[in-house]
């Protein structure tokens, strides 16, 4: 059924069925997959493991090798997430239709309040300020991170003794029109991060019936509005948070 509405992005269509579907591989993808918005380090990770390419997602601005990493006895997919959140999600849809049910998502956040960089958060619930998420779910303020690997996430670290804190994250599309007063207004609705993807990642994986978790790493500051610190875009937490990733996937519980 669709759902119409004055402001266009808040028009859903419930039907399920897309004109234009993703592609199926010959051979399914494992149901596990780690995929990051981490940079050059997924790639010399693989190559370290040995993993092997089981597809290439090709898009207009690069190809994205769809790899498969061996941990423990089982195998699990690893596979770069490009920025932004309809990129993402667009590579996430090809990872979920080819088999893949359970995923991780790791990235830097950008921090609202007073947090050091470098340090690691789970998101639990995304304000919607991006257009992708809509047309997934209807209209609403949040989407929700309530999935079984968001608990193994904080169940791992904490098991770990990695400090790590729980958070509601601002997802925006509009990476230079985060104003003073934006910062200010999504502070006091309680967003402690700003992210480009989660809203619409976890979004894609509720009305796809998947299990997604995310983690997150502190990098630049909007704590203090008079006074934007970029600091170093977390980057010393870039190979830290893939290989936390792979343990958390590693130590999943089987489907």
């Amino acid at each position: 059924m669709l759902y119409k509405d004055g402001t266009p992005i808040l028009e859903y269509d419930t039907s399920e069925r897309s004109l234009f579907e993703t592609k199926r591989t010959e051979v399914p993808l494992p149901e596990k997959a780690v995929y990051g918005f981490l940079g050059d380090c997924i790639d010399e990770y693989a190559k370290a493991h040995g993993a092997r390419i089981a597809d290439v997602i090709h898009t207009i601005t690069r190809d994205y090798p769809i790899y498969v990493v061996k941990c423990g006895n089982e195998e699990i997919c690893l596979c770069q997430a490009p920025m932004g959140a309809p990129a993402a999600v667009q590579n996430m849809e090809i990872l979920i239709a080819n088999g893949v049910r359970h995923i991780i998502s790791s990235g830097s956040c950008g921090v609202l309040t007073d947090m050091p960089e470098n340090e690691f958060i789970v998101p639990v619930r995304a304000l919607r300020d991006e257009g992708t998420s809509y047309k997934y779910l209807p209209p609403s303020r949040f989407t929700e991170l309530d999935m079984p690997m968001t608990e193994h996430i904080c169940g791992v670290l904490g098991r770990k003794g990695i400090p790590f804190r729980r958070c509601t994250t601002w997802t925006t599309d509009g990476l230079f029109r985060e104003t003073p007063d934006m910062v200010e207004y999504r502070r006091s609705e309680g967003c402690d991060t700003v992210d480009m993807e989660c809203a619409s990642l976890a979004a894609c994986a509720r009305f796809r019936g998947v299990d997604l978790g995310m983690l997150f790493f502190t990098a630049d500051s909007l704590a203090d509005t008079d006074n934007y610190d970029q600091r170093d875009f977390g980057k010393a937490s870039l190979v830290p948070a893939l290989k936390l990733c792979m343990d958390i996937m590693g130590s999943y519980p089987a489907s």
